[in-house]
């Protein structure tokens, strides 16, 4: 899909900017992908050169072809002024939260955050001096209750991955221009196919690169896309921190990203199917999926988004811990592991009630989480529906009244 500028001029689609942003063949003795510059040294052969102010490479640290053929791609889908990559996810939230705190500021962070942002928040930060405050992820304008004169950024990461409530950025971004306060969102979920946090107020963008970019589950990544306001001082924090990418890692994630939207069109449509198709099941109690009509935060996700990912939560009837292991341990196709993006689907029961403080968790029954692959989706059916038989037969063997309610 694609639109035309302000000046009329027809701006490429996303899937042309997979296809060819990033790539230089012309530079690279014609080879259509980028090669993996393994590299620490970078050679001037004049000294005008090394005291350039700007030279396009001048350390490994600081960028080479391998991260600039992913830098460039994350930029202009997301519209950023610039983007910086890292290790990891969490290595991306870190930085994008220190290049915008000072020691005796007020952090404000949604209650369904992914739990690694609470422990740094709650770790890291804390030791510097830095306040952290979780937030009802529906409090939307609300939010202006809590801020402070001290408060200088807001994180949201809608929906939560976990619990998935959805944000509405677009009330918390007005809020934050009225307070001069910096929005960080994490869009790992949506990737920038299906949502423009900075389209709609936010200043910074995190990914979990290692999810839906990298796509193959054989890679740790992370990227900040900044808009004019925050880059500098992102820039400037990531390299003082010394927090580079691999080069082979950039490399499997330029590969990723070729073929992210096809991905995302499929995990989008195998998601919803088996979401729907799990809301008709025994046992089954709510399925939490944002793009369905009956989500609580639906209109939000119609309003602002263009898609849905992969994945999502599903809450079944109280039962002991033995039918939950009966279920996720006699499964032959979905995995149980704590990632998703990759091409298999994954399963994993969660605990939201342990870590909420905010707001409390108080779904009554087991929760799962379920990332949705490429298998044949009749399959994962036929896998799901004959765990949750196992989980009835458990919970029936240790809680015989529960099998009439089955």
């Amino acid at each position: 899909m694609n639109a035309d500028d302000e000046n009329g001029n027809r701006k490429p689609s996303p899937e042309t900017i997979l296809t060819h942003a990033g790539r230089h063949p012309e530079q690279h003795f014609g080879f259509v992908n980028t090669p993996v510059y393994r590299g620490s040294t970078v050679l001037f052969k004049t000294l005008d050169a090394l005291e350039s102010t700007q030279p396009r490479y001048d350390y490994g640290r600081t960028g080479s072809p391998s991260s600039s053929a992913v830098a460039d791609v994350i930029t202009e889908l997301e519209g950023a002024t610039g983007t910086v990559l890292t290790p990891s996810g969490l290595s991306a939230i870190s930085v994008a939260l220190v290049s915008a705190l000072a020691s005796g500021d007020h952090l404000l962070v949604t209650d369904s955050a992914y739990q690694p942002t609470r422990r740094f928040s709650d770790g890291v930060l804390t030791r510097m001096g830095i306040n952290t405050q979780y937030y009802n992820p529906r409090i939307a304008a609300g939010i202006e209750a809590l801020v402070t004169e001290k408060t200088k950024v807001i994180f949201v990461e809608s929906p939560g991955s976990l619990t998935f409530e959805m944000q509405d950025l677009r009330a918390i971004s007005e809020v934050a221009k009225r307070h001069d306060i910096v929005i960080i969102a994490d869009n790992s979920w949506a990737t920038p196919l299906f949502h423009k946090p900075l389209e709609l107020g936010a200043d910074m963008v995190v990914h979990a690169g290692t999810k839906m970019f990298v796509g193959h589950s054989d890679a740790m990544f992370g990227t900040v896309s900044a808009n004019e306001r925050t880059w500098q001082a992102l820039r400037q924090t990531h390299m003082t921190m010394g927090i580079c990418a691999s080069p082979d890692d950039a490399y499997l994630v330029a590969r990723g990203l070729r073929t992210l939207a096809i991905r995302m069109k499929e995990h989008e449509a195998r998601a919803l199917e088996l979401a729907r198709w799990l809301e008709g099941q025994p046992t089954v109690r709510q399925v939490f999926h944002p793009a369905l009509e009956q989500h609580p935060d639906h209109a939000i996700w119609k309003r602002d988004f263009t898609g849905s990912g992969s994945l999502f939560s599903v809450l079944l009837e109280p039962a002991p811990r033995e039918a939950v292991a009966a279920m996720v341990n006699g499964f032959e196709l979905f995995g149980m592991g704590y990632s998703w993006g990759g091409y298999e689907s994954l399963c994993l029961p969660i605990h939201p009630e342990r870590i909420r403080t905010a707001v409390d968790w108080n779904a009554l029954g087991d929760m799962l989480r379920i990332h949705v692959g490429f298998e044949d989706i009749e399959d994962l059916k036929a896998d799901l529906r004959a765990g949750l038989d196992r989980y009835r037969a458990a919970n029936s063997w240790f809680n015989p009244g529960a099998a009439a309610g089955a």
